[in-house]
């Protein structure tokens, strides 16, 4: 039996209170909504992306787990969030922000994921993206064990440059935290003047919240001066 973390922590950022990140977030203004499967070793990993994701997003929800409730996630993939107005009735589609790997799915038997929905591009107002919120080994797992996420059209991501996640080692060129995956991806989907507005604001919360946690490392791994 795991021992319970005697350190209070925030209920939003799910940090220890010394370390709490919500002064970072910045609301935007975005359009696709967006869900985040949180793997639950994240929820409260200290170099972790996903809380301050969901701080920034208005339109955004957080489920924790590895395999998911089938009902539970299909409402989430497809139900209503309840935050639609009531003369726009028409499904969201669900999109899962994951690179083109049709043949290592194919070796492990996954479901082959389904076309985009057409006509394409779809509004930005009739997309949710779906973010997986872990390691790459966890996210390849979670999408195993789920085969709702298997079938979801994928959003791969365009003109990915280097990380600048300082923090946590990138495994393979053009890995990013799920912040940046997702910041990326909202910029694919949208395309308003004041999308790019937004675009820039989180990537100033990104580099923020670097810049916090190297700080926080520096003091951690400093040397403490004898009396």
């Amino acid at each position: 039996m795991s021992r319970p973390d005697p350190r209070p922590r925030c209920p939003d950022c799910h940090r220890a209170l010394r370390t709490c990140i919500c002064s970072l977030a910045q609301a935007v203004a975005h359009q696709v909504e967006v869900l985040i499967l949180m793997h639950p070793m994240e929820v409260h990993e200290a170099k972790g992306t996903g809380h301050l994701l969901h701080l920034c997003l208005p339109h955004s929800r957080v489920m924790v787990g590895e395999e998911f409730d089938a009902a539970e996630l299909e409402a989430a993939l497809h139900g209503r969030w309840g935050n639609w107005a009531d003369t726009d009735s028409a499904p969201r589609h669900s999109l899962l922000l994951y690179p083109d790997t049709a043949e290592q799915d194919a070796a492990l038997g996954l479901a082959a994921a389904s076309p985009l929905p057409l006509p394409w591009p779809q509004p930005p107002e009739r997309l949710r993206l779906v973010v997986i919120d872990g390691t790459w080994r966890k996210s390849r797992k979670m999408l195993y064990l789920n085969p709702a996420l298997q079938a979801l059209p994928r959003l791969p991501l365009l003109d990915v440059e280097d990380s600048g996640y300082a923090i946590r080692k990138a495994h393979l060129p053009g890995q990013l935290s799920s912040f940046e995956a997702a910041t990326l991806a909202l910029a694919q989907l949208q395309t308003r003047p004041e999308d790019a507005t937004a675009h820039a604001v989180l990537q100033e919360v990104f580099k923020q919240f670097v810049a916090q946690q190297l700080q926080l490392c520096q003091r951690n791994q400093a040397p403490q001066r004898s009396a």
